[in-house]
């Protein structure tokens, strides 16, 4: 299944080494303004070789919208965007319909598509294909921040290397856009840059989180019980190549609190219902309490290293050592940064649009 949404209906397609890769979306409110030009600032800070932190495949990911908008304003029509991909390199690809990659989907998906499927650069599963999102969630961020929404992502770990202070959001909204690393701090993100190009001379790979911040959404979005904020943002996260895991506010930590510390003692500021704190990440029973949404996405390190790694030969059946070429991230972080902030972009709209909120 491609297609996420209910309101806002997000479809990806293509595949990483295929002719095209790229999204639609349906349900953009007919007349509002989308700018090409913001589609492709959002689409430009995903794109791949950016330096020493990123894959050595060139592709501009130019995006081209074949449908939806006439004049500057959306149709009422879907909305089409294609990128064509213009740097492959599948030679690498064939030995792993026999010898599965460690951390891939090689294995099931042989298995589930009886040896049909793509293998060419993962196919369906490449990360490439989260331009998709980008593409769906650069259209829907205009149509939030007309209502004065507003979602910004940023780097805070980087293998063993974290951000542990708070950046203010209009800071961090500046300063992310600055480094290569996506980090809210310079001197943070230089170290961070430096863990990177240490595991890629390693051979070998490192993760990471990002935490996402959305403000300015009304009380009262979203639709419990199986269209909770938490529910709807977790579903999409989930689809992004390399996340393994997405905690809400306090998170995990919750676990080991007691409830009166817990909990966010409701306080009034400037004439309006607030909380003390926000340990709730901005949600309570599936719906937005009108305090700043917060969540934290973790990536596993990227799967494909130059370092050997045990596997098995498929037909043979027994054990082979493997050794992972093409050209790959030594760290899928930074570049998943606009994909987290925009695919977030796309849920909000989908929940603002299904509350009558738009």
């Amino acid at each position: 299944m491609n297609i996420i949404g209910s309101a806002y209906k997000v479809c990806i397609f293509g595949s990483s080494h295929g002719p095209f890769i790229g999204g639609s979306v349906q349900g953009c409110p007919h007349g509002e303004k989308i700018s090409t030009t913001a589609i492709q600032i959002e689409m430009d800070r995903r794109a791949p070789g950016k330096g020493p932190v990123s894959t050595p495949r060139s592709e501009r990911d130019r995006v081209e919208i074949v449908s939806g908008l006439h004049e500057g304003r959306a149709t009422g029509a879907p909305i089409v965007g294609l990128v064509k991909n213009r740097d492959c390199d599948s030679s690498a690809y064939d030995a792993f319909r026999r010898v599965p990659r460690p951390g891939h989907a090689d294995y099931p998906a042989l298995v589930k598509y009886g040896g049909n499927n793509d293998h060419r650069g993962g196919g369906q599963f490449s990360g490439r294909m989260t331009a998709g999102l980008v593409f769906a969630g650069a259209v829907a961020r205009q149509v939030l921040e007309r209502r004065k929404v507003r979602v910004l992502a940023q780097t805070i770990q980087v293998g063993k290397v974290r951000l542990e202070k708070l950046v203010p959001f209009s800071a961090a909204e500046k300063l992310t856009r600055t480094n290569a690393v996506c980090c809210a701090d310079r001197a943070v993100a230089e170290q961070m840059k430096d863990e990177i190009v240490k595991a890629h001379e390693e051979k070998d790979s490192v993760g990471g989180i990002v935490r996402c911040t959305v403000l300015g959404v009304p009380v009262g979005v979203g639709e419990p019980f199986f269209g909770s904020i938490e529910s709807s943002l977790s579903a999409m996260m989930f689809s992004i190549p390399g996340v393994k895991g997405v905690e809400f506010g306090a998170g995990f930590a919750s676990g080991a609190l007691r409830g009166s510390e817990n909990n966010d003692p409701f306080i009034i500021r400037n004439k309006k219902i607030v909380t003390k704190s926000n340990n709730a990440g901005g949600i309570l029973g599936g719906l937005s309490t009108g305090m700043p949404i917060e969540f934290k996405v973790a990536f596993k390190p990227t799967s494909s290293i130059a370092k050997p790694q045990m596997s098995v030969d498929i037909e043979a059946k027994k054990p082979i050592e493997l050794v992972v070429s093409g050209r790959h991230d030594p760290c899928i972080v930074p570049r998943a940064v606009p994909v987290v902030e925009n695919s977030a972009a796309a849920v909000m709209l989908d929940l603002m649009l299904q509350g009558g909120f738009i």
